[in-house]
């Protein structure tokens, strides 16, 4: 049971009896009792009446609709709630033998989730980390809850770059071309291409002319084409598998893919009297959006060289999305800078009646990641860091620490527990971080054992199952739970409040959540552990159910973030 949501509910019954209209319950966690209803404040309010008249009222109405519970108007009108203990209990043995330790499943919606996306025949950086592991996060977690997602990978394969890139890959040939992509050396090969551009006037023309027979179907071209897209996708893969996400070679769904749907779109805006030229390129208004000056921000779709922009194909992903995919929800995890863009697109499709009333979409935005200096993460030379050799180097600065902590595993685990904890570090420092803020990159910080880190809640995971092979145990959910202790009582609320914490991250796209609640977690589960003795105490059989439910919400919670906890560390 989701225990927060059934009070909302019961609560909003409540309110709406006493107001005639809905009213926001607004229940909370409270230190003074379980949980504190606030909503009869706001509605006395509005009625003009005593808040401890109308907060008595609504109690008096409340049917508690198979919860157990006490509650007492408290303070200027507040509601306290204090669950039964025996409730508690009872609601944790349900938890204990359900294999999704009491999350039910969501209305099942159309999720499409836009990540990562990488350029064609560019390396990864570490510019790519945020929207790849927050993106993967929400997917993991929206799975989870029932709904059918569909990741989405937009990878940038097209546009003039492609010109100068197929003509350096003749001039070295097809063959050196090939090994220097599959070794995934793509800024060596982007950059020398780029030079010879820049320098050599006749490659440069000859660059703009592939770029003529590309967009025109050239075969040679084209095939020239595939070959940079398919080693490029191939590293991509390569670096997805390092860093533990879910990304597959089917979830690609490249600029490229839109190119037929382009001209028509173009097409159908104007027929709605959309377009509108603006120094000789085609461009959408959208309502509301303004520059410094005061006039209409344009929404270039078509360029006034002929060419689409980046508003075109976007406008195309969301008339794919709402189509033929029925999408109910499409998230978009992009940086903060994209959100004008996208703001406009959104506006601009809704225009155009590709984006129902009932359809969220959403740009699901992220700050940067910092160096200790305070500007954007680099290399001491100033150079953009790769995202594989960040990944390379926090699973090597891992295995020190395991080494070290953990000499009687055998090398092989080692190597098992370093890439855990180093991959993990990096994901959980990100997502434990409010994802529209800034965060500085330390790695002392995100690699410590000790405080909100992955490696923190590893171990705590791995010594809780130190418990069950140390006193050869294995729990019984049907064992009695007492709840005597504080302590235990206080570590039972928190497992329950499991459903809630994922409900409230999903729908607010915001995983710290989760993070900061698995950390706490990890905390009341140290109290409880100081306070109650597990093995060979009166109460061992209820207190083990309390320590396996306990580990098993930690694994299930990281594994969500993208997080793999080691059976031994």
């Amino acid at each position: 049971m989701n225990i927060e949501h059934a009070l909302v509910c019961v609560f909003s019954a409540a309110l709406a009896e006493v107001a005639g209209f809905d009213v926001d319950p607004a229940v909370r966690r409270s230190p003074r009792a379980d949980f504190q209803v606030d909503g009869a404040l706001a509605l006395a309010r509005r009625l003009g009446r005593p808040p401890v008249q109308v907060a008595q009222e609504v109690l008096d109405r409340v049917d508690w609709a198979g919860l157990h519970a006490t509650a007492q108007v408290a303070g200027p009108g507040f509601i306290n709630v204090t669950l039964d203990d025996r409730f508690l209990a009872q609601e944790l043995h349900r938890v204990a033998t359900d294999e999704r330790l009491g999350v039910a499943a969501a209305t099942p919606q159309v999720v499409t989730i836009d990540y990562s996306a990488p350029n064609v025949a560019k390396e990864m950086h570490v510019g790519h980390l945020r929207s790849t592991v927050i993106g993967d996060a929400a997917a993991r977690l929206l799975s989870f809850l029932g709904h059918q997602v569909r990741r989405m990978n937009h990878v940038g394969d097209w546009g003039t770059p492609f010109g100068m890139l197929i003509e350096h890959l003749l001039d070295i040939g097809e063959t050196e071309a090939a090994h220097e992509l599959s070794v995934g050396d793509l800024t060596a090969f982007y950059q020398a291409a780029r030079a010879k551009f820049d320098s050599d006037p006749g490659f440069a023309q000859r660059s703009r002319l592939r770029v003529v027979a590309l967009q025109a179907g050239d075969e040679q071209t084209r095939r020239l084409w595939r070959l940079l897209v398919e080693e490029s996708e191939k590293y991509f893969l390569a670096v997805y598998g390092k860093l533990g996400v879910t990304l597959s070679d089917a979830d690609f769904l490249p600029e490229s893919f839109y190119n037929d749907e382009l001209a028509p779109l173009v097409k159908e805006l104007d027929e709605q009297g959309l377009l509108h030229d603006s120094q000789g390129a085609k461009c959408v208004f959208p309502p509301g959006f303004a520059g410094r000056d005061g006039e209409p921000l344009p929404l270039i779709v078509r360029k006034s060289d002929g060419g689409f922009g980046y508003a075109a194909t976007d406008l195309a992903s969301v008339k794919y999305r709402t189509g033929p995919l029925a999408a109910d929800r499409m998230l978009y995890f992009v940086g903060t800078p994209q959100r004008l863009h996208f703001e406009m697109v959104f506006a601009a499709a809704r225009q155009a009646g590709w984006i129902g009333e009932k359809v969220e979409v959403r740009h699901v935005n992220f700050g940067s990641i910092l160096g200790e200096d305070g500007k954007m993460l680099k290399t001491r030379a100033g150079q953009t860091i790769k995202l594989i050799e960040l990944l390379d180097e926090a699973v090597s600065r891992a295995a020190a620490i395991v080494a070290d902590k953990s000499p009687h595993l055998e090398a092989e685990t080692q190597a098992q527990v370093a890439w855990a904890v180093g991959i993990g570090a990096i994901k959980y420092a990100d997502l434990s971080s409010d994802r529209v803020k800034d965060y500085v990159f330390d790695w002392d910080r995100m690699l410590a054992t000790n405080g909100d880190t992955a490696a923190y809640l590893q171990y705590a995971c791995a010594r809780i199952g130190s418990i069950f092979r140390k006193g050869a145990v294995v729990p019984d959910p049907a064992a009695p739970v007492t709840l005597a202790h504080p302590a235990e009582r206080a570590l039972a609320m928190e497992l329950l409040a499991f459903p809630a914490v994922l409900d409230t991250a999903a729908r607010t796209v915001e995983l710290h959540r989760l993070a900061g609640y698995l950390f706490g977690l990890a905390g009341l589960y140290t109290e409880f552990y100081s306070h109650c003795r597990v093995l060979g105490s009166a109460e061992q059989a209820g207190r083990l159910v309390l320590c396996d439910v306990t580990r098993r919400t930690l694994v299930l919670g990281l594994d969500l973030l993208g997080i793999v906890v080691p059976e031994r560390m």
